[in-house]
């Protein structure tokens, strides 16, 4: 049995929180944590979320980073991922749907438009982000970390376009002539999660951030809200910044 992409997000946050109750024992919750390693680094999988234009992506999450103190590190965070999704014609700028719309109206009176014809271009997508800056845990528990951050970075997306159909066709002749479109650019908004300690230097980490960025401002009327759902295996190492 398959499950669509948000009841698999569903399911692994679930499975994890559930993972950390069982082994976050209240015998050993409430103990301080006696080692804080000066280097932290982390990879795993991660699901991204744009519900806006429906897009689900999945790949990869990395972050490292070197503790200035107990509570502030400072960080690099990655990921990569792919996705698919379909674009309407809703979803464009004013401007490009007033031609689209043109160019319907000439082809309904030439009688070469479909009955019912609505615009869809399926797009392939390849999207990174890159992200530095501060992130502030609480140690006060031996089996669990809490730490929360501010998400400042930017990202970058190539959108592979494939259209099904001759009016597609001309519309993605119109818009990306070489049938891709690439961009940068910034996003912002917040983030945290939780370390579940196995060992001293060994966690699983759970992470969760939510962004907004306006990816392809030339062509798609509205910026995006995009969320993040990320778990793997991180690693502390280095001097005990604790003493």
């Amino acid at each position: 049995m398959f499950l669509s992409g948000r009841s698999q997000s569903g399911c692994l946050v679930r499975s994890a929180a559930f993972a950390a109750l069982l082994i976050a024992s209240p015998s050993h919750l409430f103990g301080e944590q006696t080692y804080i390693g000066r280097f932290d680094a982390y990879g795993g999988f991660m699901y991204f979320d744009s519900p806006h234009i429906n897009l689900a992506e999945r790949g990869f999450h990395f972050q490292g980073g070197v503790r200035a103190r107990t509570w502030l590190s400072l960080g690099f965070d990655f990921t990569t991922d792919t996705g698919h999704t379909s674009l309407g014609a809703d979803l464009f700028t004013v401007s490009l749907q007033q031609q689209i719309g043109a160019l319907l109206e000439q082809l309904a009176a030439a009688g070469k438009l479909p009955p019912g014809y609505t615009v869809s271009l399926p797009i392939s997508s390849s999207t990174q982000t890159y992200a530095a800056g501060p992130q502030f845990a609480f140690h006060r528990w031996s089996r669990v970390t809490l730490y929360v951050r501010p998400d400042f970075g930017a990202i970058h997306e190539t959108a592979t376009l494939h259209p099904q159909d001759p009016i597609a066709t001309g519309i993605v002749a119109q818009l990306a002539p070489s049938g891709k479109k690439t961009d940068w650019t910034p996003f912002y908004g917040f983030g945290g999660g939780a370390d579940v300690n196995i060992t001293k230097h060994f966690a699983l980490r759970l992470n969760a951030d939510f962004v907004h960025d306006h990816l392809f401002s030339d062509v798609l009327r509205d910026g995006r809200n995009t969320y993040r759902l990320a778990i793997g295996p991180a690693f502390q190492f280095g001097q005990n910044v604790r003493k």
